[in-house]
């Protein structure tokens, strides 16, 4: 090498003193190439003891025989390094580091690996001493190669990559024995089955049983031979992606899957990041942001950030002896000194046990009449809010705290209200005057004003009465209730909803298009206008009229309506998390949990059930006229920003006195939710409502649609949603098969089971084929709150299938 760079020299010179300085370029560009492919990078297959020293400028790099890996000095800046293993992917993802006590290995550029005479393969910084993790001695004919899987192997196995795992597992990778420590260093996955807080060794996730190993197929093998299935599952060899297990920063672990140029998370072990302990500081509570994958740390009343952790609350004014209690619901404190948890008779006692200890910094309580009271003690930690929790943490203030703000947490009381009450107070009558003229003069100045506006309007109503008198005679509008909604203009809507723009289309109801739009009083409402004008007055009319005398907080609200132009629009409140098809179904096979909305736990699903049931129950039975829906179905049931449900879509309601019976000339409804009656030309009662309330109670609990297979050898014209069901919980015993998929890893044989047993029961006795053996909906509802004993169901069967 040196001879080369000596004659290039010698021939510049000699052409320096003969040639014209044009002519030095040549020279010159022969120089540039020499010295630019000198520092090309280079591959290598394995490294052994005649590629030694490896050190980061040297600009190489260790590939698999695929190249799906590669191996090197991967730079954290121009001067420091970490020797990593990689995907060799855009956006190269690190899958192991060196790492000395669970950190990787910072590098600085004097860094070299070495394979000695004798065998041994180092790793050096710019000291002497060996930072290679573990042991590794062959002989000089050693080397070190990257295998296919990700390995990376010294000699016949003698040391490999896979036993010292940093924060990801790899598909063929033994976990049985090892554990991930998070890149922050903040979290552990020990026992290869429990989540660990390292700063304060605190678990906070824990599997039913350990992990073994991550396959390809995207499951992952447990110890009881069960197995850990990912949302994008497939046993297809040609359509094998490249997956990988890791402990994220948050963390929360989660299985991977590389589609499209991206990583998709297709599994994670926690749903609620904010349920990880370490998130937030003490006294601090931590809430989800709007993206659903992230959170921020919130101070709640009487608190401000703390000046040496933004992610901890400090108090504004110390506790003395008078202090108050302030609510926040659900919020919870899962960390403390002492959290002591009592039985008590009621709130009264719960607060008083606070209050009579000095160290108690609050106390939450559950209102489920069991007495669940915990007292929070010397320190509030792992603060989160989430309505899971169904708990209202009670904070003790000082009574000076000045603070006046309303608190962010509210909803779990207030949502158990049916009903707002009205409070009407009249001003302090002034003193009595002995001014009897003034007083006559007041009142006959007001009469003459009441006379005057009486004419005046009088007037106005007859200007006006000969051009509303057919209108309102051609649509029915003396069928709409005294004081009834608001009734808009076609332009007022127009300019709510941006001209019907295509971009503000939320959806498409049983007669029209929805569209998003916001009133000049900064109201959001939701829009609907019905299609097929001439043929739709009747379904028109209908749904103004009964949603206008309904008030329950489980039924959608009407503003308004329109009815000029031609154009049939109704106005309602706008219900923003949409409807809850969204949330039980996917769209696609392709869809995985970052396309989703967040997934519905057990204690949501069993709320929107009983919400349901007592909205339908109260148009069944609570009302002065019997209204049918006629249509009930996930799409027709709206989640609030609590996930309080709402049904919407009176569209097919029939509105008749409670002792008829309601005979129709066509059939109603969506196939697959509709009752048997239907088909059979019956008449149709209250109990084709209780019918199609028990399939979208089935739906709720295995989160499949009513005709979908799953997984049964039955001819597909011999299928039938409810017997497959019936057949697995109550002949079979395995009521686990039934479970919705997504959530089954979430399910607790202690805590869920008496929850989803009522709610299976319940849908069978409602899917039975004969209308009078199943039940009132103001039965099924109290079947579903436990209030009545419910036996054994029969088998529900369709008519033209019989009995079997």
């Amino acid at each position: 090498m040196a001879g080369i760079k000596m004659a290039l020299k010698t021939l510049v010179s000699q052409i320096h003193m003969t040639m014209s300085p044009f002519c030095l370029l040549l020279p010159l560009l022969l120089i540039f190439s020499y010295t630019s492919l000198s520092s090309q990078q280079q591959n290598l297959t394995s490294f052994s003891i005649s590629n030694s020293p490896w050190r980061p400028h040297n600009n190489t790099l260790l590939y698999s025989p695929n190249s799906t890996f590669a191996a090197g000095f991967h730079p954290l800046t121009n001067s420091l390094f970490t020797f990593s293993i990689w995907f060799n992917f855009p956006n190269a993802t690190l899958v192991w580091s060196a790492n000395l006590d669970n950190s990787p290995l910072i590098l600085s550029v004097e860094a070299s690996i070495s394979i000695t005479a004798t065998g041994h393969l180092t790793l050096t910084n710019s000291s002497a001493t060996n930072l290679w993790p573990g042991t590794a001695i062959g002989n000089s004919n050693s080397s070190l190669v990257l295998t296919e899987d990700g390995n990376l192997v010294y000699g016949n196995s003698i040391w490999e990559s896979f036993n010292y795992p940093t924060d990801t597992f790899l598909p063929a990778q033994n976990i049985n024995g090892t554990q991930l420590v998070s890149k922050n260093g903040k979290f552990r996955f020990s026992n290869s089955s429990t989540l660990v807080f390292i700063a304060h060794n605190e678990p906070y996730y824990s599997t039913p049983s350990a992990f073994l190993q991550l396959n390809s197929d995207g499951s992952v093998t447990q110890a009881s031979k069960t197995s850990i299935i990912s949302a994008d599952f497939s046993s297809d060899i040609s359509n094998l992606r490249v997956r990988r297990l890791t402990l994220d920063d948050d963390g929360v672990l989660r299985i991977y899957s590389f589609y499209l140029d991206n990583w998709i998370a297709v599994w994670q072990s926690i749903q609620e990041v904010c349920q990880v302990r370490g998130i937030c500081g003490a006294n601090a509570i931590c809430m989800p942001s709007s993206s659903n994958s992230s959170s921020i740390c919130v101070c709640p009343p009487g608190f401000r950030k703390s000046s040496s952790d933004q992610t901890a609350c400090e108090r504004k004014t110390a506790l003395s002896n008078s202090t108050k209690f302030i609510r926040l619901d659900y919020v919870n404190f899962t960390g403390g000194s002492n959290q002591t948890d009592l039985k008590v008779a009621n709130f009264s006692t719960c607060r008083s046990s606070c209050l009579n200890n000095r160290d108690c910094l609050g106390f939450m309580f559950k209102y489920d009449g069991q007495g669940f009271c915990v007292l929070q003690l010397d320190k509030m930690l792992y603060g989160y809010w989430s309505p899971g929790t169904e708990k209202a943490m009670f904070l003790r203030l000082d009574s000076s705290e000045t603070e006046t703000d309303e608190p962010k947490f509210t909803g779990l009381t207030t949502l158990m209200e049916t009903t707002c009450p009205v409070r009407i107070s009249l001003p302090i009558p002034p003193e009595e005057s002995n001014s009897t003229t003034r007083n006559i003069a007041i009142i006959c100045t007001l009469f003459a004003i009441e006379l005057m506006s009486g004419i005046l309007f009088f007037w106005a109503f007859l200007k006006k009465y000969i051009k509303y008198r057919d209108m309102a005679q051609t649509f029915g509008l003396e069928l709409l209730p005294a004081g009834g909604r608001k009734r808009f203009t076609y332009a007022e809507l127009k300019a709510a909803t941006n001209d019907f723009c295509y971009a503000n289309a939320i959806g498409k109801g049983g007669f029209g298009d929805v569209y998003r739009g916001e009133l000049p009083d900064k109201r959001i409402v939701a829009v609907k206008c019905l299609k097929d004008v001439t043929g739709g007055d009747t379904e028109f009319w209908a749904e103004v009229t009964i949603i206008a005398r309904m008030h329950h907080l489980n039924l959608v609200r009407l503003w308004g309506f329109c009815a000029e132009k031609g154009q049939r629009i109704l106005v309602y409140e706008y219900v923003p998390n949409g409807s809850l098809d969204r949330y039980l179904f996917r769209e696609s096979e392709m869809e995985t949990i970052d396309d989703r909305k967040p997934i519905l736990d057990w204690g949501i699903r069993y709320r929107i059930s009983l919400g349901v049931a007592r909205a339908i129950a109260y148009l069944h039975e609570e009302c002065l006229e019997w209204v049918l829906h006629c249509d009930i179905k996930p799409e027709n049931i709206l989640l609030g920003d609590d996930f309080c449900p709402k049904i919407s879509d009176f569209g097919l309601a029939k509105l008749r006195k409670k002792e008829d019976m309601v005979s129709m000339s066509r059939i109603r409804g969506t196939r697959g939710y509709m009752a048997p009656e239907w088909v059979k030309s019956d008449q149709i009662t209250s109990k084709a409502d209780v019918y199609s309330f028990g399939m979208v109670l089935l739906e709720l609990v295995t989160g499949s649609r009513n005709f979908e297979a799953q997984g049964s050898f039955m001819k597909s014209e011999d299928w039938y949603f409810p017997k497959w069901a019936f057949n697995k919980v109550f002949k079979e015993m395995r009521v686990e098969e039934i479970l919705d998929r997504k959530i089954k890893h979430c399910y607790d044989n202690k805590m869920h089971f008496e929850m989803v047993d009522r709610m299976v029961k319940t849908a069978m006795w409602c899917l039975q084929d004969r209308p009078d053996n199943r039940p009132s909906m103001g039965k099924v509802a109290k079947m579903l709150e436990g209030t009545v004993e419910i036996t054994e169901p029969k088998q529900p069967t369709i008519f033209f299938l019989g009995d079997e």
